[in-house]
């Protein structure tokens, strides 16, 4: 039986960080994935002969700079690729322009509304100065305030003590986190367009909630999170992919001393007198370690990998009532030439570095609620990318991919119908018209499709309900309430068992934060 200090349970991106940050500390790690490949949804596959693309996420918006330079990511391969700033067409043949500086994009809203053009840089400060007192929490380990030991009692009062900064703006925090977009974009904004410009973000990048939704609010920070004037740059369109994140974290591990193994589904976290002693494979082979550290979902962990008898009844039905079901869909498209926008007619910039898909917030509350209602939407949100307009190496010369978040389709369809080639050619021709009614003739540049809804999602990367934050985001699901109260701090009701996935606080996206936050408990805990 192999021998190790630490057992990773699955080779995600945060499984990865994890490892990599205990191998640095002098730790013998074994990484076990059940895929050929790791990195999770971090991932860049060759699609169609010639066409690479990220199959699930696609944009490096919120790997945390710290994690990056700890890590020497940028030695190992993670290079941002420079890209020409987005764009949100309209019906009415206008479209405006998300320009990186803000002045540029204040003149932008101005062409649409004077008034919000006005409050857009209120609005702006407001948000970094209330994002300054969030990212203090991004790298914070919840705590347990209810054991009342006295060691939980000091980080408490410690947390308390950190977070007295924030003073009056706590109460802004609690309305980003309970308030919907539109109410609390509402506040600087009257236009509806400009509301939707910055509203739709709600409904995509994971965000899977519509924006007159109350606590859809929680997003709009999330554009401002990562610091973009550190040595680790910007973020953005990866050279190569997402996979090439992957990439630079197996390097970082493989330098680091880490042992993985693809194609190594576990069976079950073994345990022995209330403490984890290792895992066994579905191939019967046994691995012992010190430690076992899960980068699975909550459910999967508490619900599957642990027998019954080694988790507390209590523990099984909190587990049991996290709310994971998205509607999130995803299509990678290999494209014979890029879509003409009829609104950049009249503009120079003909290639935008992406494209937004949202004509006003009232569409995409819809979107959202049909879904819920077990209907795929009929005007769906999109955001998407042409990566080979900016990164030729990922397709054929004179050829193009294209990456399309969408959002909203119900993991399971009310009429009873399965996801199959049929009800997936049903969404297809649904995208194809909402994105012909800002591109006419796009039909005619599709080459090769990949449909995944969140039943793929769900099966292909291991994201419970197709939702890749592992479960919604919401006030009695974030922070020392994630994934359940009491064990939010990356511990578990079984000694020697850890949690280090996007099921923990902060929740998912390619942020690595989780596992730099699992790995910095546990190496307290091993002196």
């Amino acid at each position: 039986m192999a021998e190790f200090d630490a057992v990773i349970v699955g080779g995600g991106h945060n499984g990865l960080v994890c490892a990599a940050y205990l191998a640095k500390a002098g730790h013998k790690v074994c990484v076990v994935e059940r895929r050929e490949i790791i990195g999770g949804a971090a991932l860049t596959q060759e699609l169609w002969p010639g066409f690479h693309l990220s199959v699930a996420s696609y944009w490096m918006s919120l790997l945390q700079p710290k994690i990056m330079l700890d890590l020497d990511l940028i030695r190992h391969g993670v290079k941002v690729v420079e890209v020409n700033p987005g764009i949100q067409p309209f019906l009415d043949g206008t479209a405006a322009v998300f320009w990186p500086d803000s002045k540029a994009m204040q003149e932008e809203i101005y062409k649409i509304s004077p008034v919000d053009a006005e409050a857009y840089p209120r609005f702006v400060e407001h948000m970094k100065a209330l994002v300054a007192h969030l990212r203090k929490l991004i790298f914070e380990v919840p705590v347990n305030f209810t054991t009342g030991k006295a060691k939980d009692l000091r980080k408490s009062a410690a947390l308390v003590w950190r977070m007295r900064s924030a003073g009056s703006m706590f109460y802004d925090i609690w309305d980003l986190l309970t308030l919907s977009c539109n109410d609390y974009l509402g506040r600087w904004f009257k236009d509806p367009k400009v509301l939707t410009l910055f509203g739709c973000y709600a409904s995509g990048s994971g965000g899977n909630i519509g924006p007159l939704t109350p606590g859809s609010a929680y997003v709009l920070a999330r554009p401002y999170l990562r610091e973009s004037d550190t040595a680790a740059g910007p973020g953005g369109l990866v050279k190569g992919g997402m996979g090439a994140v992957a990439e630079a974290l197996r390097e970082a591990c493989i330098e680091a001393g880490v042992t993985i193994r693809c194609a190594a589904p576990v069976k079950e976290i073994l345990v022995q007198n209330g403490k984890a002693v290792g895992v066994e494979l579905e191939s019967g082979e046994k691995i012992s370690s010190r430690i076992v550290v899960s980068n699975a979902d909550a459910k999967t962990l508490f619900l599957r990998l642990l027998k019954p008898e080694h988790v507390p009844p209590t523990v099984i039905e909190a587990v049991k009532r996290i709310r994971t079901q998205a509607s999130t869909f995803k299509i990678n498209m290999a494209l014979s030439g890029l879509p003409q926008w009829t609104s950049l007619s009249d503009r120079e910039l003909k290639v935008p570095g992406s494209i937004t898909i949202a004509e006003n917030l009232t569409e995409l509350q819809q979107a959202f609620e049909s879904a819920q209602h077990g209907e795929m939407a009929k005007h769906p949100y999109m955001w998407i990318l042409t990566p080979s307009a900016f990164d030729p190496s990922c397709a054929p010369e004179g050829k193009h991919t294209m990456s399309l978040l969408g959002g909203h389709v119900p993991y399971a369809l009310r009429d009873g119908r399965p996801w199959d080639d049929a009800t997936r050619e049903e969404l297809f021709e649904i995208v194809v018209r909402q994105i012909e009614r800002y591109a006419p003739g796009f039909r005619e540049l599709v080459i090769h499709k990949q449909i995944l809804v969140p039943s793929d999602l769900e099966s292909m990367f291991g994201l419970p309900g197709g939702h890749v934050h592992h479960g919604e985001l919401s006030i009695d699901q974030i922070f020392f309430r994630r994934p359940i109260a009491h064990y939010a701090d990356h511990r578990s009701p079984v000694a020697g068992l850890y949690q280090c996935g996007a099921s923990t606080h902060p929740g998912g996206g390619v942020t690595g934060v989780p596992g730099h936050n699992a790995a910095k408990v546990i190496l307290g805990d091993l002196k």
